[in-house]
């Protein structure tokens, strides 16, 4: 990435917008990409809803400037950046719109109060980014704020597998790996979940084949010297599966949008959301391809 490749934070004046942006500040620090850092106020407060208050519109955009400068200088001078106020009816929408201002590639977000330390929750503005954007969308652990922004990204695992948008994940993943300088592992997420008198033997050697099978073909579709390590998660629950696989403090996780995803957009399929409960470290998740 460079100078010319943007990401947007959308920041709030609490721990989830001081996870965000020094999530997005690691990524864009290990990237050398600009940050976009947004503070999105309801319609309402310039005005738009109740009869026009100056006053009070200068405070609140005032207040919230002020709290982008506090937050902007924890980063310091190392990371490009501009500070952002931006108007809409909903936080996710003003995101979206900010992303499209600035022809941003990623959209970094905090995860809903009560999130345990070091995983993810979604809240109302996630859930809305997650199954509706355009652009890929991040969402930075609880507690993401305690981790070095000169950690930078030390793994890209982009999660494969045989349905439509593999492809996006990873083509991704390799652009992301190349931009940090980040080793790629390619994971196939094999929970077994078996029918009441299924044969268990039968089910893992059905199980372990699909994953090889999704391995070899992601392995193939890699550009010409990129290398990539390859892991096979089992288990009898996806979350399960998480759990058992070793992370890195500075890893990234790639997935793609559920096959019920429009084209070009997000929607956080099952496995997405079940993986995100258990995930330690930040997870992307890639709009839908066209094709």
């Amino acid at each position: 990435m460079s100078e010319s490749i943007r990401i947007v934070v959308g920041y709030t004046a609490d721990d989830s917008g001081a996870d965000a942006l020094a999530f997005g500040a690691r990524l864009a620090g290990a990237t050398e990409a600009f940050l976009e850092v947004v503070m999105i106020l309801p319609i309402e407060a310039r005005g738009g809803v109740v009869p026009r208050d100056p006053g009070y519109e200068r405070h609140v955009k005032a207040r919230s400037q002020r709290w982008l400068a506090e937050a902007s200088a924890k980063i310091g001078d190392d990371i490009e950046q501009s500070l952002h106020i931006r108007y809409a009816e909903s936080f996710a929408e003003g995101l979206v719109d900010a992303a499209h201002e600035f022809g941003a590639s990623l959209i970094v977000v905090g995860s809903a109060r009560g999130a345990a330390l070091g995983r993810a929750r979604i809240g109302s503005v996630a859930s809305a980014l997650l199954h509706a954007a355009d652009v890929p969308v991040a969402l930075a652990p609880a507690g993401s704020r305690e981790v070095p922004t000169s950690l930078g990204v030390t793994r890209i695992t982009a999660a494969i597998g045989l349905r439509a948008g593999a492809s996006a994940v990873l083509e991704a993943s390799v652009r992301l790996g190349r931009a940090t300088h980040a080793p790629l592992r390619l994971l196939s997420l094999v929970p077994i979940d078996l029918p009441n008198g299924m044969d268990e033997e039968l089910a893992d050697l059905t199980s372990t084949a699909h994953a090889d099978e999704v391995l070899a073909e992601a392995q193939r579709a890699l550009p010409d010297g990129v290398e990539a390590t390859v892991s096979t998660a089992t288990g009898s629950s996806i979350e399960e599966s998480v759990r058992g696989l070793d992370w890195h403090a500075g890893e990234i996780v790639l997935v793609g949008s559920s096959r019920l995803a429009t084209p070009s957009r997000l929607f956080l399929g099952s496995t997405g959301s079940k993986m995100l409960r258990e995930l330690p470290v930040p997870m992307i998740v890639v709009p839908r391809p066209n094709n």
